[in-house]
């Protein structure tokens, strides 16, 4: 498979030869995908041929926006809102999703043979995670009920939802996002419901390795360091100036770049990798 360095400028310039495209004929689903790191990742991975599923929480003018984005290079995609806030949310998650698939399928009959259309997506990208801040002493129950479950609980339910149709495939690819530092067990001054569970992806994903990379499955998590996105409001872009190390914040496609050549391996397995310029927070 060709590195991903080369798709960026692809995806931008509009090279649309199939050559140039390894994911075609591969499903998508990006879990928080109108956004941030998200956004970046659905649009690189709609450069590299894949049929792009993304998923926001409320914003209908964002999700219009990216999808534009995608068709403007004629990429394929569709998407969905759905805010995640239940265990039901899950299961609203992949209705939409078997929807999405099942339209895509229908109106491309005509166009071309689609083989292995599937209600669980070939790839899945989870780059949905609410970040709260404070002190461990101040964190009570529902704070850490909600980090957990957030960060930790419902990427496992995802994994545990699309892992029985990628061992059936026998190909797949899922790729998580800790947070900063969260790639190794460390102590956290103001962070340390957050942390715990963006740390314990790490053990998702090497147990997904463990059981799956035999058949042609991956996971994988990427811990980036402090990212300036839209989200990023002038306070919390002077902190992250101040702490990265060459005083200024990764860009939301820097990251991305990242998971992308991590998408395209199936050699990077189980890996918790991060892409921080070598912060300590």
């Amino acid at each position: 498979m060709k590195p991903f360095q080369d798709f960026d400028s692809d995806f931008n310039n509009g090279v649309g030869k199939a050559e140039r495209k390894p994911l075609s004929g591969k499903q998508a689903l990006v879990i928080g995908g109108t956004g941030g790191i998200g956004k970046e990742t659905a649009l690189l991975l709609a450069g590299a041929g894949a049929r792009i599923t993304l998923h926001g929480g409320s914003s209908q003018e964002r999700l219009a926006r990216v999808l534009e984005a995608i068709h403007e290079r004629e990429g394929e995609a569709d998407g969905f809102l759905c805010r995640i806030d239940g265990v039901e949310a899950i299961d609203r998650i992949f209705s939409e999703y078997s929807s999405c698939a099942a339209r895509a399928a229908y109106i491309s009959r005509h166009e071309r043979f689609i083989s292995g259309v599937s209600h669980y997506p070939d790839i899945l990208v989870y780059a949905y995670g609410p970040f709260k801040r404070g002190a461990l002493d101040k964190t009570d129950a529902v704070d850490w009920q909600f980090l957990i479950q957030q960060n930790l609980a419902f990427p496992g339910c995802a994994v545990s939802r699309v892992l029985p149709s990628m061992l059936e495939r026998k190909w797949g690819r899922i790729l998580l996002f800790g947070g900063t530092n969260t790639d190794d067990i460390r102590g956290f001054v103001t962070t340390a419901a957050y942390s715990a569970a963006k740390t314990g992806l790490g053990v998702l994903a090497k147990s997904v390795a463990k059981a799956a990379g035999g058949v042609g499955v991956t996971c994988n998590v990427i811990c980036p360091g402090l990212t300036d996105t839209e989200y990023t409001d002038e306070t919390a872009r002077a902190y992250n100036r101040a702490k990265s190390p060459p005083g200024k914040a990764l860009s939301p496609k820097m990251v991305a770049l990242t998971a992308m050549y991590v998408l395209a391996n199936r050699s990077i397995n189980g890996a918790i990798i991060p892409v921080d310029d070598g912060i300590v927070v």
